[in-house]
């Protein structure tokens, strides 16, 4: 039975497993979850995941949610280069550092932003203002803690920690909001780290993501309904 990896490119998280699977030839079956549609709260996805959100994986009858979790297992069953989770045990620990900073410490204020313009969502300028600021400290905090002046995260090689970081930190572009624009050393590391997935597969894994307005006029104002408490709650 192949691998079965549950995935819509719209997420940060499944374009993260979704590039580390073709960049490291896993094999493995695409099982399209529309979000913007609300497949993932189908009763039939709810057997999958109990949390209804992707990614997932299933592997035969083993099942894993959480990207991270996930990212990790593929990297440890398919013997991925020793450079994406490394061996080396302080090398690892940075990467392992940054993997558990960024779920409150950059994938909400970098998410926020596309969310709230994607589904028009009447903000308060100040709430607006408050998200840029969020974002624009979030965003300094990764160049001088996570990034300072090494090629990547944890040092002269790409690791999961990068891959992790650059889809949440291309998130806003689907806004509009373009962070590289005014920061030099923010826009190099994106550009070597684009070279290390190789453009191809980078810019396909994020085509999703420039088009994202366009696809959020197609969903039907009834699922805009039930998206909109979700994202006021969440971010606002």
């Amino acid at each position: 039975m192949p691998l079965e990896i549950y995935l819509d490119l719209v997420s940060e998280p499944c374009r993260s497993v979704y590039i580390f699977a073709k960049k490291n030839n896993i094999p493995f079956e695409f099982k399209k979850i529309l979000l913007f549609k609300g497949e993932q709260y189908r009763e039939e996805f709810g057997k999958v995941n109990y949390f209804k959100k992707v990614p997932v994986i299933k592997d035969g009858d083993f099942t894993v949610s959480e990207s991270i979790a996930i990212l990790i297992y593929l990297a440890e069953k398919y013997g991925t280069p020793d450079h994406w989770y490394p061996a080396d045990l302080q090398t690892r620990a940075r990467v392992d550092e940054y993997l558990s900073w960024q779920h409150s410490g950059m994938r909400k204020h970098a998410a926020k932003i596309l969310w709230l313009k994607a589904f028009g969502i009447d903000v308060p300028k100040e709430k607006m203002d408050s998200a840029m600021e969020d974002l624009e400290e979030t965003l300094t905090a990764f160049e001088e803690k996570f990034l300072q002046d090494k090629p990547f995260i944890a040092g002269q090689k790409i690791s999961l920690a990068d891959l992790v970081a650059i889809v949440e930190i291309m998130q806003p572009l689907g806004a509009g909001v373009n962070v590289f624009e005014v920061r030099p050393k923010l826009r190099a590391w994106k550009d070597r780290v684009r070279a290390e997935i190789g453009p191809v597969l980078f810019d396909e894994a994020h085509q999703m993501i420039f088009n994202v307005e366009e696809v959020a006029k197609t969903i039907d104002p009834s699922a805009k309904e039930i998206f909109k408490p979700k994202i006021i709650k969440l971010f606002l």
